[in-house]
C-alpha cells in the first residue's frame, strides 16, 4: 500500500487508520522514525487483517539491519526473535526482540555464522521462519537448505536461485543466456597467480580479480599490470576463503570510470516479478560504497526501463522469489553490463523505499508466505528524491577510512530534522569492536527534488552527535557538498580523483577561516563570563566582570591571529584583519550542539572538547578543527614554550588501524627495499598490507601471526 492509498483511506474513509499510524510511529522502539506519511518517513506497512503470514520470526542477524526487520514485524503484529553474540548481549536489536538466544561468542564463526547454534534457536523458540537480513547467512544456500529441511520458512529466494546468483561465474553464464548485457572476461575458475596473469595478458589490462563466492567489496582487486595481478591474486584469495570459506577466483575486464548503478527487483512465487527503478552507488571506496541515491542523475528513462526490464529478466530465468538487487556497471555512453545479484535485502534498501513508498521487508515476509504481489509495473513511481549517508566508525584520514573501535560516550541521532531518517542498531554506551562491521548507521534523507535532500543531508550530518569514536562524517559532508557530486558527475573513481592525495578534510577559505576563528574566540568568552558568574571571579583575573571588550590571541595550525571582541547584549562582533564577524545564537556550553548565526548565515557547530590551556575542538562544515585561544599575554609567555620533537615515523611501522596479524614478511636483520610488504593486518574481514617507506635493515619485530593490535601499536623498527 504506498502512501497517496493511505492519504486517500485517511482523507475520505478511515481518519482513525492514519491516527493509529501515527501513533505507532510516535511510541515506536526503533530509533528510525521511517514511516510518519508526510513528515520523516516516506515508506509504509500497513498490515492486512486477512492475510496470515507468520506468528514468530527469527531474525539471524544484528545490529541496524536486525532492528529494521524487526520493526515491520511488529507491524505486522509478527513476534521476534533475536539471536546474539555474547558481547552483544545488550545490544539494541536484543533489546527490541521479543525473545532472545545466545549462539556462540564474539567471532562471527563462532555466532552469526554458527549455523548448528542457529538451528537450534529456530527450535527451542519455535520460529516459523527465518529473516537473515544481509551478510553473514543471507545468502548461504546450505542455511536456507537446513532450514527448508525443518519445515522453517527462509525469508528470501529458494536454494537453486541463492546457488545460482551466489556463484559469479555461475551466475555470468546465466545472465549472458538471459540476454542481459555482461563484462568481457573469463568465465571459469582462476587457480593459480601465474594463471591469473596469463588470462589478465589475453583480456587486457586492467582487469577486475573477484571473489567467485564474494560481495561487499571483499576479495576484489583492480590489476594494471603482471605484478599486480600476482599480488591481487594473493590477497583476493585470502579474503575471500576468510569472508565466505570459498577461494575461487575470477577475472574480468575492468570498466575504467564505470558508474555502479543498481535495480531493486520484488518477485513471488507465482512468476510476477517487479523492477523498483534504479539506485546510484557510485561513490566507493575499496569496492565498498559510502553514498548512495535514488534516483540516478544519469539514467533517462528509456536506459532505465531497458535495465529494470533486463534486471527481471535475470530474476524470472532463475524463478527468483523475494527482493532481490541486480548490480550493473554504467559507462559514459549510457552501456550498461551485469555485474552480479545479490539475493538479499541490499544495505541501501531504505531510499528505494523512500522514492516507491514500500515497505520492503513486508514485501519479503509476504512472499515467502506464498502471497502474490500486490502491485504491477505501472504502480511503481518515482516520488521524489532519496539519499543514502552510511555513517562508520572508521577514520577517513586514512585511506578513506580504516576502522577506529571504542564506546559511544555521546550519541545522538538528527531525527528532529524533517524529513530524516536513521537506521541504526546502536545507542549511547555502544561498543563498536573488530569483530564486526563498523557501521553506525545508514543516515537517510529525503526531499520532492534532488536539491532539497542534499540539503537535508547537510543539516543532518552537521546535527549528528558522535563521540567516542573516530567517523567518517567529515568525508561524508565533503561528498555531498562538492561541485562535482552535486552537479552529478561522478563515477566509482569520485573519490581518487577528487582527493589524489588523500582526504585531508574541509579546505578553508579565507571567509569560512574567520568564521571559525571568531566562533572559537566567542565560545572562549562565553566561557569566561559564565565561570564569573558560577565563580564569582574571572579565570583571566585582569579582565574586569563588567567587561564588554576583549583582545584575545587565536591559533589554528601554524597561523595566529589577533582579534578584538566586543559584546552588545546576545551580539558579539570579533574584528580581525580588518574584518568583522558578528556571531550570536544558543551558547549552551553543557549542549553538544551550537546553533550560531554567522554573518546572518546559520550555521550548526559541536564543541568536542575544551581545556584550561585555551585549546578548543570543534568541528565546522563537517570537520574537527583544533583552535587555541589564549589572552594577549598567555599568547606571549607560550612562545617561549619549547616545540616538542616529532616521532621519525620513518624507522618505526605502526598499525594504522586496529586488528590482527596476518602475516609478517620480515625478520631482525632482513634488509627491505622501499615499498616491501612487512606484514598484513586484517581488519573487518579485509586485508591491508603494510609496506616500509624507504630502504633500511629491520631491527626489531614485535608483532606475530594471530595476534590482535590496536590503532598506533608498534609493529616493526627500521634502523
Amino acid at each position: 500500500m504506498t502512501l497517496w492509498m493511505i492519504g486517500n483511506m485517511a482523507a475520505h474513509s478511515v481518519p482513525s487508520t492514519l491516527k493509529r499510524l501515527l501513533f505507532a510511529v510516535k511510541y515506536s522502539p526503533l530509533q528510525s522514525r521511517c514511516c510518519a506519511v508526510q513528515r520523516e518517513a516516506q515508506y509504509s506497512t500497513i498490515s492486512i487483517p486477512s492475510e496470515k503470514t507468520f506468528d514468530k520470526i527469527l531474525i539471524a542477524n544484528r545490529g541496524e539491519i536486525a532492528c529494521r526487520v524487526i520493526k515491520t514485524c511488529k507491524k505486522m503484529g509478527i513476534q521476534t526473535v533475536a539471536v546474539h553474540s555474547d558481547v552483544d548481549s545488550s545490544a539494541v536489536h536484543v533489546k527490541m526482540a521479543d525473545e532472545a538466544v545466545c549462539v556462540g561468542s564474539a567471532p562471527t564463526s563462532k555466532s552469526y555464522l554458527n549455523m548448528d547454534a542457529i538451528m537450534d534457536a529456530i527450535r527451542v523458540t519455535g520460529a516459523q521462519a527465518v529473516h537473515p537480513g544481509y551478510g553473514f547467512l543471507s545468502e548461504n544456500k546450505e542455511f536456507a537448505k537446513r532450514l527448508a529441511a525443518e519445515g522453517v520458512a527462509f525469508i528470501g529466494p529458494d536454494t537453486h536461485a541463492i546457488q545460482a546468483m551466489g556463484d559469479k561465474i555461475e551466475s555470468k553464464l546465466i545472465a549472458k543466456a538471459a540476454k542481459v548485457n555482461t563484462i568481457p572476461g573469463f568465465d571459469g575458475v582462476v587457480k593459480t597467480a601465474e594463471e591469473a596473469v596469463k588470462i589478465a595478458q589475453e583480456i587486457g589490462y586492467p582487469v577486475m580479480i573477484k571473489a567467485s563466492a564474494g560481495g561487499g567489496g571483499k576479495g576484489m582487486r583492480i590489476a594494471w599490470n603482471d605484478e599486480e595481478t600476482r599480488e591481487g591474486f594473493r590477497f583476493s584469495s585470502q579474503e575471500a576463503a576468510s569472508s565466505f570459506g570459498d577461494d575461487r577466483l575470477l577475472i574480468e575486464k575492468y570498466i575504467d570510470n564505470p558508474r555502479h548503478i543498481e535495480i531493486q527487483v520484488l518477485a513471488d512465487k507465482h512468476g510476477n516479478a517487479l523492477w523498483l527503478n534504479e539506485r546510484e552507488c557510485s561513490i566507493q571506496r575499496r569496492n565498498q560504497k559510502v553514498v548512495e541515491e535514488a534516483p540516478s542523475t544519469f539514467l533517462d528513462p528509456v536506459t532505465r526501463r531497458a535495465m529494470g526490464e533486463q534486471a527481471v529478466q535475470l530474476a524470472k530465468a532463475v524463478q527468483y522469489s523475494s527482493a532481490g538487487t541486480v548490480e550493473f556497471l554504467v559507462d559514459s555512453k549510457k552501456n550498461f553490463y551485469f555485474l552480479e545479484m545479490n539475493t538479499r535485502l541490499q544495505v541501501e534498501h531504505p531510499i528505494t523505499e523512500c522514492i516507491t513508498g514500500l515497505d520492503l521487508v513486508e514485501q519479503m515476509i509476504r512472499v515467502a508466505k506464498g502471497y502474490q504481489l500486490q502491485h504491477t509495473q505501472d504502480d511503481i513511481p518515482i516520488n521524489g528524491w532519496a539519499i543514502e549517508c552510511r555513517v562508520y566508525a572508521e577514520d577517513p584520514y586514512k585511506s578513506f577510512g580504516l576502522p577506529s573501535i571504542g564506546r559511544l560516550s555521546q550519541y545522538q541521532e538528527p531525527l528532529d530534522l524533517d524529513k530524516v531518517r536513521v537506521d541504526s542498531g546502536i545507542q549511547e554506551g555502544s561498543d563498536i569492536s573488530i569483530y564486526y562491521d563498523p557501521m553506525i548507521s545508514k543516515l537517510i534523507t529525503y526531499g520532492a527534488t534532488r536539491a532539497e535532500a542534499l540539503g537535508r543531508m547537510e543539516d543532518a550530518l552537521d546535527n549528528y552527535v558522535i563521540r567516542g569514536v573516530t567517523h567518517n562524517i567529515p568525508l561524508l559532508r565533503e561528498i555531498i557538498t562538492h561541485p562535482r557530486f552535486v552537479s552529478g558527475h561522478i563515477s566509482t573513481n569520485f573519490l581518487p580523483e577528487v582527493y589524489p592525495d588523500g582526504f585531508k578534510g574541509h579546505q578553508l577559505e579565507a571567509d569560512a577561516k574567520r568564521e571559525l576563528l571568531a566562533s572559537a574566540a566567542v565560545l572562549y568568552i562565553a566561557a569566561e563570563l559564565r565561570s564569573a558568574k558560577v565563580l564569582g571571579t574571572q579565570r583571566v583575573a585582569s579582565t574586569p566582570v563588567e567587561c564588554s571588550h576583549w583582545e584575545l590571541c587565536v591559533e589554528l595550525g601554524e597561523e595566529r591571529q589577533d582579534v578584538e571582541i566586543s559584546k552588545s547584549g546576545t551580539v558579539y562582533t570579533v574584528e580581525m584583519d580588518g574584518a568583522k564577524v558578528e556571531v550570536w545564537g544558543a551558547l549552551n556550553l553543557a549542549s553538544p550542539l551550537l546553533p550560531l548565526t554567522i554573518n546572518g548565515t546559520q550555521r550548526m557547530l559541536q564543541c568536542l572538547s575544551r581545556d584550561a590551556a585555551g585549546v578548543i575542538v570543534l568541528q565546522y562544515l563537517g570537520t574537527l578543527f583544533k583552535v587555541r585561544v589564549l589572552s594577549k599575554l598567555a599568547a606571549e609567555l607560550n612562545s617561549y614554550m619549547p616545540e616538542k620533537v616529532s616521532e621519525d615515523t620513518s624507522s618505526i611501522l605502526r598499525s594504522p588501524m586496529p586488528g590482527t596479524v596476518v602475516a609478517v614478511s620480515v625478520k631482525p636483520g632482513d634488509t627491505v627495499a622501499e615499498g616491501q610488504e612487512i606484514c598484513v593486518i586484517e581488519a573487518m574481514k579485509m586485508q591491508n598490507s603494510l609496506t616500509a617507506v624507504k630502504q633500511a635493515k629491520v631491527k626489531s619485530v614485535h608483532c606475530k601471526p594471530g595476534e590482535t593490535v590496536g590503532e598506533g601499536d608498534l609493529l616493526v623498527e627500521l634502523e
